[in-house]
């Protein structure tokens, strides 16, 4: 096995509490990714009911943030968003933040987020139900995302959204321009600036709405707002997806990412971490090297603020109407209602996609894996972890 996060949190981590301090989603997250699947959260003892080999199996965190647990999240996500995708093409927007509201970010995230979020979702509500772009309600998912291939803080959120809407008769309106053109970007790009700089006016002039502003003056406010008017905003839109399988795949890549996966870490030594970044946009990857401090840093910055939800549905996926206004969008497309799809398991999932079943033992080949005793969580590898976050006293 390689080298993991854990391992990095484990190595430098009490060198880097003696100088840093953690915010509490931090320690949480900091907490549960070095206990995860360890002594620490307790587990189970198996034995192959045929040989009688036994193996330990250690629970995982279940952290939003740790690389060990987001793999069955995902395929448990995509499987269950499998029946609300329509036959039509989508199209993948990205409205990105530019990096002078990096500073209110570090102090004030919760707002950052939740006024890009809210921002974006208004935006495309706007142009959608404006006759000469749809006409309609969309269906539109946004997934925030917070980083770079080397974890410096990039705020942008991703856009996976049907080409098409329903209007008010419950009449299926197409794109005006082509199936798969849905809005120009740059008008986008303007009407998304403005709803933002908006917000941020009036959150800059209510006492208390920003309390840690970095720009503490009115000359230094007024300095950031004609900075971020200087320059046009970065939206752009990628090729469309045609198929609802296809979307479905490619927008499950970025639901459930962490800032890092253990994949992309190469090695961990006394000069730091390298990590396996993309070079080029052909696929091609480079490797990079962080000192323990940068890393570390970099990796706390992107943990999300308690409760935060990253993933959000709109228009016609907003939960409030959705079941309802799915059913007109599919009558509308003339497309079968979806049936209720049986729920399948992490180890059905494996089996079907790779033959491989993770029940049967690997030494006899023949016999099962079958639970003989509950391990509970070890008092003193919990401490370890406890302490291990805490930092040397």
């Amino acid at each position: 096995m390689g080298a993991t996060l854990a391992e990095v949190l484990r190595t430098f981590g009490p060198a880097y509490l003696r100088d840093h301090s953690l915010s509490t989603p931090q320690a949480r997250a900091w907490r549960a990714i070095v206990a995860c699947r360890t002594p620490a959260l307790g587990g189970e003892l198996q034995r192959c009911e045929r040989c009688g080999r036994e193996q330990r199996l250690f629970r995982s965190c279940r952290n939003r943030h740790c690389p060990q647990c987001q793999s069955q999240a995902r395929d448990a996500w995509r499987q269950a968003q499998m029946a609300e995708l329509l036959p039509v093409p989508y199209c993948h927007l990205v409205f990105t933040l530019p990096h002078a509201l990096n500073d209110l970010a570090q102090f004030h995230e919760r707002w950052v987020y939740r006024t890009l979020m809210q921002c974006v979702a208004a935006t495309l509500t706007e142009f959608a139900a404006n006759p000469r772009w749809l006409g309609g309600t969309g269906a539109f998912t946004l997934v925030l995302h917070t980083w770079t291939q080397d974890l410096r803080r990039h705020i942008h959120v991703h856009a996976l959204m049907a080409c098409g809407g329903l209007d008010a008769n419950g009449h299926w309106c197409a794109p005006k321009r082509s199936p798969t053109f849905l809005f120009p970007v740059h008008a986008l790009s303007r009407v998304f600036r403005g709803k933002f700089l908006d917000a941020l006016r009036r959150a800059t002039r209510q006492a208390g709405e920003l309390p840690r502003d970095p720009a503490r003056s009115e000359a230094a406010r007024q300095a950031r707002m004609q900075q971020l008017k200087r320059h046009d905003w970065v939206v752009y839109a990628k090729t469309p997806l045609a198929g609802p399988e296809v979307v479905l795949d490619y927008l499950s890549r970025y639901t459930h990412r962490v800032a890092i996966s253990n994949e992309r870490i190469v090695s961990v030594d006394a000069k730091g971490v390298r990590l396996r970044v993309r070079a080029d946009d052909h696929g091609g990857k480079r490797t990079v090297c962080l000192d323990a401090t940068t890393f570390i840093s970099r990796f706390l910055q992107h943990v999300l603020p308690l409760g935060f939800k990253r993933i959000r549905h709109y228009g016609l996926l907003s939960p409030a109407i959705k079941s309802e206004r799915l059913a007109q969008a599919r009558q509308a497309l003339a497309m079968p209602q979806s049936n209720a799809q049986a729920c399948e398991d992490a180890a059905a999932f494996l089996k079907r996609v790779t033959g491989i079943e993770v029940s049967c033992c690997p030494h006899c080949r023949s016999g099962h894996w079958r639970t003989v005793w509950v391990l509970p969580p070890e008092r003193r590898a919990r401490a370890l972890c406890d302490t291990a976050c805490r930092g040397p006293p």
